[in-house]
């Protein structure tokens, strides 16, 4: 599924026109894209929570030369599928 599909979906469920559900869609991720820059947790009921974690150093290697190649620390966003996603396994 693409962020086409999503707004086709609004489309389909609200009766909005498509350019009010695409600008709908836009303003939502916007809005999480934004708490995650500042480090903030997104909790969505029913579907799961986003949390920023901290990576560490690491080591990685050059496919090429096989030299060896500090990876430097950084942020990673992590997903935590929430009860009800666990029901598809």
């Amino acid at each position: 599924m693409i962020k086409q599909d999503l707004v086709q979906r609004v489309v389909e469920r609200t009766g909005l026109p498509r350019i009010k559900a695409e600008a709908s869609v836009d303003a939502i991720f916007e809005a999480m894209k934004k708490a995650l820059t500042g480090g903030e947790r997104i909790e969505l009921r029913g579907f799961g929570v986003f949390t920023v974690k901290p990576r560490k150093t690491g080591v990685g290697r050059n496919p090429r030369t096989g030299a060896e190649v500090s990876i430097a620390p950084g942020k990673a966003v992590r997903f935590k599928p929430g009860k009800e996603l666990h029901l598809l396994d």
